[in-house]
């Protein structure tokens, strides 16, 4: 068959005959950047955009675009959106875009022009390519392979069968649009992704013929992660369990009940919903054999000059049998190129982006010993990473003013013009909504003003300067270039009351002493542990940091450690917070709760670096040791625990330092260190890892002792049983006896079930309350029965998930330091529905990791380790009866029914112990905290104290969502040091 022109004088305009649809959810970069790519098509423009928040300039910006926000229609609702469109849209011919892809402008016109003058028809397009934008290249991908291309049999079956067995999705063809408004019509509410896009090629093949011209058609962002939608169209097409199997037969049902071709050309509806489930089957067959669709590499492509073309480096295999080596293609994909580094609006490319961004942001940062010549070396450094950074190319420019360089600048100032011709997010501001921007902001936000610097002068003068810091600075590497940046940082900063010692493998640059403010020691890699434990005896300074060259300090960090200080003759030694720069150059911020003992030795990598050690505790602990070079002050912190417990152990939450985050390679010396200091406190306990960075310690109790659980009985047969069968299935731990309370229960059911359990043996127990209690009176009661050593709590509404769940809790409850131990919570798809619990979170008390997946690491890895929370949930908690009895049990007076766990948790820490929380106890929990108002208030009235600071939350992350987020920038309460 040939291709019909159709080209008449008097043919209508574009815009009359045919729609983009252009369909967008919450991506306001990639709507913008896909209307700037097609703003001179002169087609109609329909936006369909479901966001939370319009964009209120598109009219101003875009005004030929007919944008629709349409918020009532969420992610979920996109069948309903589409429903919608296809019924606004007026012209015979459409297409939907995603807001991420480039339909090539010449092809849709083809492929309209190819509709109207082959009536027969009903959709049409091309060949499909993808790409992926990264931070300084796109990549390019082969997706389709040469199919039929004409599917023109004049029996609905046959098009059908040929189309989905060499399929190549029909979703973005150009379209009749009468034949989508019928498709929507029919379509029942509620259809999954999958189904939706299964039926929408049957149903077009089944009512029309269809032709893939060979022409390129699409340039489409390739997948990376996860689905947002969760969706994989494979799963519903062969999985073989019952409900799967069920949804196919009724869609299948469906397609073949609705008006087709089908319906005029065979009447058995039978028959036909066995093509259907046929064509299911042809299309998973080419799905699974790659038969159309299969991703491979083709180039990669780099702008690496301004102004000239980027250049590509082709892959070992190429596919010129497909329509996109030619120069016009080429070209096109440089514009697409420049667009997508102008307008950077991808997940993957921002990321990567963002630590470029913050390397541009430090070079174009102005020192003061800066000259003309170091200025403009940094920005042509600055250049080189990101030629898209309109602030690098402009500040270039007019540092090139006046120089020689003048046909560079000329060069520049075409470039800053064709980079001008598209709105691009400004640099700055695309920078300001990034991780590293937002933190860069934070800090700022942290320094005094010229009258606060001048009334914390004063006050430290009146306390004789206040505490003296030294630096104990490694260069092992020789860098000056690091060394630079922390003398810039430290010249910088607001403190001055410090001095520095670099311990250098390099050549001494000067002759200087201890009494200098910087003093230069030459040492080896396999000295300098001694050299640091010399100086730290000589030393005439109050504080002590470990850095590294290269550590940059805060402006602000030390002024206030030296505020905090003052007078804190009995605080040992200070954690502080830090920033840290990833792998990738962006940062993050490591903001650390109070001294917590457990997740010191379960994350020491991120817990155990650069704390503020007292000098002469250092000294008087015969300083660090040259044992463990790798884990100096873990092992410092461990010896000090040892001597004095946590007792002039602190935190101060003040980021201190941006340094480098730690390796995530294992480190084996903080095991051996963790091990030491087991043995000397009395474990036979072994160390291991599953998580990088991360430890677990199994204390290797020698006892074993017995263990009551509790379950509450009251009219909840099913619950109950639910919750006994997990237990006597899944616990590994024997030496347990499981304790029904009832509640003086009115079900007769229940009460015939828990007479069979009775004389049974001592394993299950029951005993019945003679009254209705309270919930916290029948945990007493039944406590008070128990014939275990250590007491759990649990909940009727838990199942157990793990056989060692008891041995977990058991493994940390054993310990002498430790009062309560609380499990994760999670719902059937391994969610976390609870964790530890935070008082103050979201108003008064909530827990955090709530809807993290279970193997997310969670802020410092807090989400996979044991940790010391204020409290956990009674849904399952362990501690030792004694204990329980000596704190009074659960408050039945102010904590009847609700949050006397919270409360018990609160008694146990002011009697001096911890409550660890272990995710190594895991149950089934749907998690949900009481509502009641007045126990709430009743918890916040009689703990207000621990209210106003957790120590487990750090007072600068935010007290709002899932917890452990950035908090809003906040100026310190300078004022209130000072008093």
């Amino acid at each position: 068959m040939q291709v019909q022109n159709s080209a008449q004088n008097n043919v209508a305009p574009l815009s009359e005959r045919f729609t983009v649809v252009v369909i967008s959810h919450n991506r306001n970069a990639f709507l913008r950047r896909t209307l700037q790519y097609y703003r001179n098509y002169p087609c109609t423009i329909l936006v369909l955009d479901s966001s939370v928040e319009g964009d209120e300039h598109m009219a101003r910006d875009f005004p030929s675009v007919d944008y629709r926000h349409l918020p009532q229609y969420t992610y979920q609702g996109l069948q309903e959106k589409l429903t919608y469109g296809v019924n606004q849209v007026t012209t015979p011919y459409m297409v939907f875009a995603a807001d991420d892809d480039f339909l090539l402008q010449d092809a849709l016109t083809e492929s309209v022009e190819f509709l109207e003058a082959n009536p027969d028809y009903g959709l049409c397009h091309g060949y499909g390519m993808m790409y992926l934008a990264r931070a300084t290249e796109v990549n390019y991908y082969r997706r389709d392979q040469r199919v039929q291309e004409d599917y023109n049999s004049q029996q609905p079956e046959g098009r059908v069968m040929e189309f989905m067995g060499q399929f190549l999705p029909p979703f973005y063809a150009v379209t009749r649009t009468d034949l989508l408004q019928q498709w929507y019509s029919l379509l029942p509410p509620g259809t999954s992704f999958e189904w939706q896009e299964i039926g929408h090629a049957f149903y077009l093949l089944a009512c029309s013929k269809a032709r893939i011209l060979p022409i390129p058609y699409a340039v489409r962002e390739a997948n990376y992660g996860a689905s947002d939608h969760q969706t994989n169209v494979l799963t519903v097409l062969t999985y073989k369990d019952a409900k799967t199997v069920a949804d196919r037969e009724q869609f299948a049902q469906f397609l073949a009940s609705i008006p087709t071709q089908f319906s005029d050309s065979d009447s058995d509806p039978a028959r036909v919903k066995q093509i259907v489930l046929d064509s299911f089957t042809a299309m998973a067959d080419c799905l699974l054999e790659g038969r159309s669709l299969r991703a491979t590499l083709i180039f990669r492509s780099t702008w690496i000059e301004a102004g000239r073309e980027p250049v590509r480096s082709f892959g070992p295999e190429q596919f010129v049998e497909m329509p996109f080596y030619n120069k016009p293609m080429f070209d096109l994909l440089t514009e697409f190129e420049f667009l997508l580094h102008a307008m950077p609006a991808g997940r993957l490319q921002l990321q990567e982006l963002e630590g470029i961004l913050l390397k541009q942001h430090e070079l174009m940062r102005v020192h003061p010993n800066d000259t003309d010549r170091t200025l403009r070396a940094r920005l042509w450094e600055a250049l080189s990473l990101n030629r898209f950074n309109r602030s690098v190319v402009k500040r270039l420019i007019e540092s090139l003013e006046g120089s020689e360089d003048q046909n560079e600048k000329l060069k520049l100032q075409a470039w800053a013009t064709r980079l001008d011709s598209v709105p691009g997010q400004d640099d700055r501001t695309l920078f300001q909504n990034m991780p590293s921007g937002r933190l860069l902001d934070w800090i700022e936000a942290r320094n005094p003003d010229t009258a606060q610097l001048s009334a914390i002068s004063k006050h430290l003068a009146r306390h004789n300067g206040g505490p003296q810091f030294g630096i104990l600075l490694l260069d092992l590497d020789a860098d000056m270039f690091k060394l630079q940046a922390t003398f810039d940082s430290l010249v910088n900063g607001h403190c001055k009351a410090f001095k520095v010692v670099v311990f250098t493998t390099g050549d001494l640059p000067a002759t200087t002493s201890v009494r200098d403010t910087v003093h230069f020691v030459k040492v080896t890699t396999a000295n300098y542990v001694e050299r640091i434990n010399q100086i730290v005896v000589q030393w005439s300074v109050d504080w002590l940091l470990l850095a590294e060259a290269g550590d940059q300090l805060t402006p602000s960090g030390l002024l206030r450690a030296s505020l905090e200080l003052i007078g804190a003759e009995s605080v040992r030694a200070v954690a502080m917070d830090e920033i840290q720069r990833q792998a990738n150059g962006s940062l993050a911020d490591v903001f650390r709760p109070g001294v917590n003992l457990d997740l010191l030795q379960t994350v020491p990598s991120l817990m155990a670096r650069h704390w503020l050690i007292r000098r002469d505790v250092l000294a008087q602990a015969r300083g660090f040791s040259t044992e463990y070079t790798q884990a100096l002050e873990f092992d410092l912190l461990l010896r000090l625990i040892e001597d004095g417990g946590l007792g002039g152990l602190a935190h101060l939450a003040e980021p201190l330092l941006i340094c480098n985050a730690p390796a995530t390679e294992e480190n084996v010396q903080e095991r051996q260190v963790l091990s030491r200091h087991l043995t000397n406190r009395g474990y036979r306990g072994q160390v291991s890892s599953t998580l990088p960075q991360t430890w677990q310690i199994d204390y290797q109790h020698a006892q074993r002792p017995m263990v009551s659980i509790i379950l509450q009985s009251q009219d909840n047969l099913e619950h109950l049983q639910r919750a006994l069968v997990s237990v006597l299935q899944r616990t590994r731990y024997q030496r347990h006896e499981v304790l029904i309370a009832d509640n003086h229960s009115q079900s007769p059911e229940l009460a015939e079930w828990l007479s069979s359990l009775e004389g049974k043996g001592d394993r299950i127990r029951v005993v019945r309350s003679g009254q209705r209690l309270s919930a916290s009176a029948l945990n007493n009661f039944a406590c008070a029965e128990a014939k275990g050593d250590y007491l759990v709590l649990l909940s009727a509404e838990s199942e157990v998930i793990n056989a060692n769940w008891l041995d977990a809790l058991l493994n940390q409850a054993q310990r002498p330091e430790v009062g309560i131990v609380g499990a994760k919570l999670m719902d059937i798809r391994g969610v976390t529905t609870q964790a530890g619990l935070v008082l103050g979170l979201n108003g008064d008390i909530d827990s955090a990791f709530i809807g993290e997946r279970k193997d997310a690491k969670g802020y410092l890895n807090g989400h996979q380790v044991e940790q010391n929370y204020s409290a956990v949930s009674g849904a399952c908690l362990m501690i030792r009866k004694d204990l329980y009895e000596a704190v009074g049990g659960l408050d039945e007076e102010h904590f009847d029914e609700a949050f006397a766990d919270v409360d018990l948790c609160l008694k146990v820490a002011e009697a001096g112990y911890l409550t660890v929380w272990t995710p190594q106890a895991q149950l089934l929990h749907p998690g949900v905290l009481p509502e009641s108002t007045q126990a709430r208030a009743a918890l916040r009235d009689k703990w207000q104290a621990r209210f106003e600071h957790d120590s487990a939350c750090n007072q600068n992350l935010a007290l709002t969502g899932k917890g452990f987020t950035l908090g809003e920038p906040t100026s310190v309460n300078w004022a209130q040091l000072l008093a």
